[in-house]
């Protein structure tokens, strides 16, 4: 559907839903206000009614009210007037006249419950409103109704029904309708006329702005769009006349950039378009090798993705992948042919301890064995691939060679290598900021999961590997045993040695605790002077003799300290994962609560965790 279809459309569905809100609204307000104009005008006659009643009573002529109520009905609109007398101005002054008895059961509920009440009603009459207005008893006034009626306040004396025609007024409502729909009409259609004026030059411009775009995705860029106004939608035109001249321009300009990159001359037939996207291709495959190395976790996963990428890429089977140490002259070799670590195959072993003797090492540039062969000297290909050739690229990381590429050919395919060289470089500079940043991560956190003084693991690491731990005790089946342990009277070292003192104390024991348990063990600080062993795939009763073990080897820990020596005590709880409690966290609140029992047992003792020693009643 063309523009000019879908704004003629639009503008007609919307004219016509106006029209139909007007109405409906306009119809419903106006019954609305000649409905509660009515109620007002018959509470009002309700009113005159009471006090000419009242006014009777007083003067004696009450017997005459009929004439009153006749005379009322002459007022325009006003259809009928009746009083209904109460059950309790009947007790007191009789029947009274046989019209003035309840008619039905609206007047008996006025009368029962002293609330006014309305209906609308339809007729052959047209429209009218029926309302019964009640009168009450109150000691307001002079005079008031206390002193002709025996009743109380509040009573229901009486009541009077009026009914009063609102035909006149829903005649006035549909014409007063008629004319503004008539009106909305008018505007609508005058505005139609003024917007498809307007809308000419936009349905136009529209028109001709898809033409060129369907030249320009056949590589067309030539085409022109006519101004037709000198308003935005002239301005829309222009602009898309100079878009296609800066598309034209830069599309020839981003070809010849791409060419002198990849060293590649683009064809000058065909598709202007796809020429310069098949050119740029490959910069697109680095950019989204770039964000795939950029989600991997570690530096080894971007190594192999790097070496995947030599492989499928590029077509290179045989390569060398090196990783520079820092701090020290090593090359490591990372990936070699495909394996991992698989040991130094195409260059001379000498260079994974002296990396000096590595020319791209050394000098930081891509030494290319293909064009000057042997270049460098530690290039040694095996017995039977002397036909081999080598580009070896530099990956730099802050400032120097962090890794080398190296890649290998034949001497019939070496032209096809050298052609890929602008691509593999691209490849390797998007890979050196990634390598740099997961070999500063990597090292923060070990830093970060390490209690730099004692060398120990911290509680962060703890933290970290909770969920770890708990699932490969839950995989194995086996327990996992809980040692919580707090030096004795720790403070006082600090105090009265300083905590030079404290500190050499704390270092010795992170010594003494990783010596009394195996390997897989794991020693933790959790904080201050008290620590965490983890003995895995261990029951209750072996914890209680690896307990009593650290526990006799810090008993005759002697701490060599300005001053003298220390010696020292060690108050351990145990705890049994997940034979205390199948929560990992709880289980180490248990053990901390059976230490604190050994605290405040005397000390220098080992206490494993028994249920009537906890006294929380929740879940830590």
């Amino acid at each position: 559907m063309h523009l000019r279809a879908k704004v003629t459309l639009f503008f007609g569905i919307l004219s016509v839903g106006l029209v139909l809100a007007l109405v409906a609204i306009g119809l419903w307000s106006f019954r609305q206000y000649s409905i509660s104009s009515a109620e007002e005008h018959i509470r009002t006659a309700a009113e005159i009614v009471r006090v000419h009643l009242t006014e009777s009573m007083i003067n004696g002529v009450i017997g005459k009210r009929e004439n009153f109520l006749v005379r009322l009905k002459e007022v325009h609109g006003l259809q009928s007037a009746r009083v209904v007398r109460g059950p309790l101005v009947e007790q007191q002054f009789g029947k009274g006249f046989e019209q003035e008895h309840p008619s039905d059961a609206l007047e008996s509920r006025v009368l029962g419950d002293g609330r006014q009440e309305f209906q609308v009603l339809e007729g052959d009459e047209g429209v009218t409103i029926r309302g019964t207005i009640p009168f009450v008893a109150h000691r307001g006034g002079n005079p008031n109704c206390l002193q002709c009626h025996q009743v109380r306040d509040g009573d229901v004396l009486g009541a009077v029904t009026i009914t009063m025609s609102i035909e006149h007024l829903k005649r006035k409502a549909i014409v007063t309708v008629i004319w503004m729909v008539f009106a909305v009409m008018m505007f609508a259609l005058v505005t139609f006329f003024i917007l498809r004026r307007l809308m000419k030059p936009i349905a136009d411009t529209a028109e001709l702005v898809e033409k060129v775009v369907q030249q320009a995705i056949e590589g067309d860029f030539e085409g022109h769009v006519e101004v037709q106004t000198r308003d935005e939608i002239g301005q829309i035109a222009a602009d898309m006349n100079r878009l296609l001249v800066f598309l034209d321009e830069g599309l020839n300009r981003i070809g010849r950039n791409v060419a002198q990159l990849t060293n590649h001359t683009p064809s000058n037939k065909g598709n202007l378009l796809k020429n310069t996207i098949d050119m740029v291709e490959a910069l697109t495959q680095a950019a989204q090798f770039k964000q795939a190395i950029e989600e991997d976790e570690t530096r080894i996963e971007v190594y192999q993705r790097l070496a995947a990428a030599m492989e499928g890429r590029f077509g290179v089977r045989e390569y060398s992948l090196y990783e520079i140490e820092p701090g020290n002259n090593h090359m490591t070799p990372v990936v070699v042919d495909g394996q991992l670590a698989s040991g130094c195959r195409w260059c001379d072993p000498q260079i994974e301890v002296r990396s000096e003797s590595c020319r791209v090492r050394r000098t930081g540039h891509l030494v290319d064995g293909v064009t000057t062969s042997d270049i460098c000297y530690s290039f040694r290909p095996p017995e039977g691939a002397s036909d081999r050739r080598h580009i070896c690229f530099p990956i730099l990381s802050s400032g120097g060679v962090g890794s080398v590429m190296q890649l290998l050919v034949t001497e019939t395919d070496s032209a096809v290598l050298l052609e890929q060289v602008p691509y593999v470089n691209v490849y390797l500079q998007e890979a050196a900021p990634v390598l740099e940043a997961k070999r500063l991560t990597e090292t923060l956190r070990e830093s970060n999961l390490r209690d730099p003084m004692t060398g120990l693991h911290n509680r962060r690491f703890l933290e970290e590997m909770s969920e770890h731990i708990v699932a490969n005790t839950q995989r194995q089946s086996c327990h996992l045993a809980i040692l919580m342990l707090d030096l004795d009277y720790f403070k006082m070292v600090n105090d009265t040695h300083g905590h030079d003192a404290g500190d050499t104390v704390l270092k010795a024991l992170a010594r003494v605790l990783s010596q009394s348990v195996r390997a897989s063990d794991m020693v933790i600080r959790y904080g201050g002077e008290e620590f965490m062993i983890l003995l895995q795939s261990t029951d209750s009763d072996a914890a209680m003799a690896v307990g009593e073990k650290i526990r006799l080897a810090v008993e005759a820990m002697k701490v060599q300290v300005a001053g003298g020596t220390l010696k020292k005590t060690i108050s351990i709880g145990i705890a049994d994962f997940p034979g205390d409690c199948d929560t990992f966290w709880q289980t180490v609140k248990y053990a901390d609560v059976a230490l604190y029992r050994a605290k405040d047992s005397g000390r220098n003792q080992v206490i494993r965790f028994l249920p009537e020693m906890w006294e929380g009643g929740a879940s830590y």
